[in-house]
Formats: structure tokens, C-alpha cells, sequence
């Protein structure tokens, strides 16, 4: 009965977009009043092997299905003032479960939220500023997004959004500057859900941010995007309690001919409500080449991360927080090694990677990806995160984190259709206990409508 019903409420909704596009058109007429509206659906199966603690043992692996659906308009009127909205759910479905608490076995029922939900006004009273106030994303908006990204981080990749209010001053061509507010909650209190499913956890404390981002093109072929980001954590979990943070950095890109070579470094400082300092120091260098007149149009990656751990020999706490950035920047994988070790998934912190990448294009729809990784820590891990730490599963003898091998084969069946295989593989260094290998596989098909 409740499969039936939420497809009932989706067919019902899909209606109810569909009718007030409509009758927005009729009032504003289609002249003036663009209206466009469409759907999503993405269909993946995942496998995680030994993820949590490189450890074989009598407890199952993880085996599941997820469906991500959305449905979504946007009116624009005189290309200058738009109103979108889109909404989503993603079911799963487990075969195998390591953790039946939080992951049990079978049709795991989701609520249908409001993904998106903003008004944007383009040269707002005729000025070089353009607002966009209320729900958004900020997918790869801001750098590679490294400070900057998933606003709800807890719900895996089912959304990425901001409660935010954004102002884009556009002073030349060359000079434009991002003013942001951000305040975003572990549970969503803002909206209602349209299907009366639990509510998922979508981050781990309410926050409140800002940002100050610029973009300059300091000449031909070179980039710099300098900013300012403050953020509160209102957690109440820890010793130290809630952290009001700062960060202070830039983002630089150089194109030439075929090459690229980018770099970012961020400083941050800031204090726990315990009176704790907080310092920490992060960035990564890369170089990138491709040759797009030969066969395959190969294209090769290097790349090197650097990311401040915690100290155990000083007062300070110096693990790099990664902000509104906490999703699989590097590895799909290591982002659930992470989860014993500081208490949460994907919290990118005391780490150093080496990156070798090469990508090869077969056909026009065929593409192929395969990077090795070394990584390593720079310090123990900390105790400053939790209990979950302190297990058996780092020895504490080495600050080698191991080997992560990843291959992805992507094909484009249409304009509308693709789908990918991404496998990634890890043996685990000496930095933890157990020596089990680590596995990763998921393929994707999505629809565009």
C-alpha cells in the first residue's frame, strides 16, 4: 500500500508542476514567459568490501540498489527574473548490510523532498548584480570544490543543496565577486517532506556560513579566484563543543595550448566554544595534458594533496576541516574509511595523496579513466573526533594509509541516456591493523526526460 501511494503522490505532483507551468504561461503570456519542466531517474547498485575497516570477518558486505527520481519546472520571465523548483527522493533496497541499524535489509522507504526551491533576478534594478535567494547547489561553482560543494553531505549524493542567498556583483568582464549566506540544519526544519517517510539526517549539526568569492582574470589564460569563507558548526557533540572556523585562500588555474595547471591552498584558523584553537593548513597542486589529435585523445594527470592532521603533542587542534566540501572529491571509496576514523563520512582531514591519472576516449560515447593513488597520513589519528578513533583498527606503527587503484568506463547511449562502471580497490598500508583489501563497485543509468 505505501509503494502504491507514493507513486500515487508522485504521479499527483508531476501533475500539479505540470498545470501551474501551464497557467504561469497563460498569465504572463509565452512570449515573455518561458516555461520548461522535466524529470531524473537514476538507477545504481553498489558493493562496499571491507570499506569501514580493511578487516574480513563474519559480517556481511554491503549490497544495494538506490533509485533517485526528480521532477522539476523553471519559469523565466524576460530571460532576467527565474523561479525553479525540483523535487526528489531516492529509495534503497539492501540484499547484504554490514550495519542492519542504520542500513537494514530491504525496501528503505524515502520522503520526497524539496531538492531545489529558489527565485533569481538577473541585473536586479537594472544594477551588475544577480540574487538568487532560497534552495540551490553549488556543484562545482566555486574551484573543484574543495571548500564549497554539498550543503547536506549526510544524504550521500540524493542531494547536494543550500539554504542560501547568493549575490553575484559583476564589476567588468574580468572581476566578478560571490556574496553568500548559508544556513543549513542537520534535519531539514525549513521545508516539509511530501511523503511521510522518516526524515533522513542530512548533515551532522545545524551551520551557518559565509563567503566571499572572487573570481579574477589576471591575463590571457590565467585565473585566480581568491576568497574568505566563515562557518559555525553548532554541534554539541565532542569535549570542545560548537566551532565558529575561518578560512582564507585561493584557487588558481593556467591553461596553455593543451596543458593546465592548477593549485589551491586555504589557511584556517578559528576556536571552539571549549576555548580551543583550531588551526589548519590545506591545498594541492596538479598538472594536466592532453592530446586530442591522436588516437584515443589520452590525457594524463599528476597530482599531489596535502591536508594538516591533528597534532597529539600540542594544546591546538590542526586537522584540516573540510568545510561544505564533505563528498567524494578524490575517491568514492576512501570516504567511508574515513567514517571510524573521525566519525564522519567523507571528513577529509590529515592526509597527503599522490595521484597518477589517465584517460582515453574510444569512441565518442566510450570513455575510459584509471588512477593510482599513494596515500599516507601526517599524524595519528586524532582523538579530538570521538570514541570510534580509538579502535583496534589503526595500529598506530606507520603513517601509510596504502594503495588506491580506480577504474571508470562511462558510455553515452544518447543525448538522454548514459550510464558508467566504476570499480576502485585499496590495500590498506601499515597505518592500519588489518591488511584486507578494500573494494568499491558501482554501475549507474540515468535518464534525462
Amino acid at each position: 500500500m505505501k509503494r502504491f501511494l507514493t507513486t500515487a503522490l508522485l504521479v499527483v505532483l508531476s501533475l500539479m508542476l505540470f498545470v501551474t507551468s501551464a497557467l504561469a504561461e497563460h498569465i504572463f503570456g509565452p512570449d515573455e514567459l518561458d516555461t520548461t519542466y522535466g524529470a531524473y531517474l537514476r538507477f545504481r547498485q553498489e558493493t562496499w568490501d571491507n570499506v569501514f575497516d580493511f578487516k574480513n570477518g563474519d559480517h556481511k558486505d554491503d549490497n544495494f540498489f538506490r533509485l533517485k527520481t526528480s521532477i522539476w519546472t523553471k519559469f523565466d520571465y524576460d530571460k532576467k527574473y527565474i523561479f525553479f523548483i525540483k523535487l526528489t527522493n531516492e529509495a534503497r533496497y539492501f540484499m547484504n548490510s554490514s550495519n542492519p541499524n542504520s542500513r537494514p535489509f530491504g525496501l528503505n522507504e524515502d520522503e520526497v523532498v524539496f531538492d531545489n526551491l529558489y527565485i533569481e533576478a538577473r541585473d536586479f534594478l537594472g544594477l551588475p548584480v544577480d540574487l538568487k535567494i532560497g534552495r540551490q547547489n553549488f556543484l562545482f561553482t566555486h574551484g573543484e570544490g574543495f571548500l564549497i560543494m554539498d550543503g547536506t553531505p549526510m544524504d550521500g549524493s540524493r542531494t547536494f543543496y543550500f539554504n542560501a542567498a547568493r549575490a553575484n556583483i559583476k564589476f567588468n568582464k574580468d572581476f566578478n565577486l560571490d556574496l553568500i549566506y548559508i544556513t543549513d540544519q542537520s534535519t531539514d526544519r525549513y521545508l516539509p517532506s511530501l511523503y511521510p517517510a522518516e526524515k533522513r539526517v542530512i548533515n551532522t549539526s545545524d551551520e551557518k556560513g559565509f563567503v566571499a568569492y572572487g573570481r579574477v582574470k589576471a591575463v590571457d589564460n590565467l585565473t585566480v579566484e581568491p576568497y574568505y569563507i566563515y562557518k559555525r558548526e553548532d554541534t554539541d557533540t565532542g569535549p570542545d563543543g560548537k566551532l565558529d572556523i575561518n578560512a582564507i585562500g585561493a584557487h588558481i588555474v593556467y591553461k596553455y595550448n593543451n596543458w593546465k595547471f592548477g593549485a589551491e591552498y586555504a589557511h584556517q584558523w578559528g576556536e571552539y566554544d571549549s576555548g580551543r584553537d583550531r588551526k589548519a593548513n590545506g591545498g594541492y597542486v596538479y598538472v594536466k595534458r592532453s592530446y586530442n589529435n591522436i588516437m584515443w585523445k589520452p590525457g594524463f594527470e599528476l597530482r599531489y594533496v596535502y591536508l594538516s592532521g591533528d597534532d597529539p603533542d600540542t594544546e591546538k587542534n590542526e586537522a584540516w576541516n573540510p568545510l561544505f566540501s564533505r563528498w567524494p572529491w578524490m575517491s568514492e571509496l576512501f570516504i567511508l574509511t574515513l567514517a571510524p576514523e573521525t566519525g564522519i563520512p567523507a571528513y577529509w582531514t590529515n592526509l597527503q595523496l599522490y595521484r597518477a591519472a589517465i584517460n582515453l576516449a574510444f569512441t565518442a560515447k566510450t570513455k575510459f579513466s584509471f588512477a593510482y593513488n599513494y596515500l599516507r597520513a601526517n599524524e595519528d589519528p586524532a582523538t579530538h573526533f570521538g570514541t570510534l578513533n580509538t579502535a583496534s583498527i589503526y595500529s598506530r606503527d606507520s603513517k601509510s594509509r596504502g594503495d588506491l587503484f580506480q577504474g571508470k568506463l562511462s558510455y553515452k547511449f544518447t543525448k538522454k541516456i548514459d550510464g558508467y562502471l566504476l570499480i576502485e580497490h585499496m590495500r590498506p598500508g601499515d597505518f592500519y591493523t588489518y591488511d584486507d583489501s578494500a573494494t568499491f563497485v558501482r554501475w549507474q543509468l540515468q535518464v534525462k526526460i
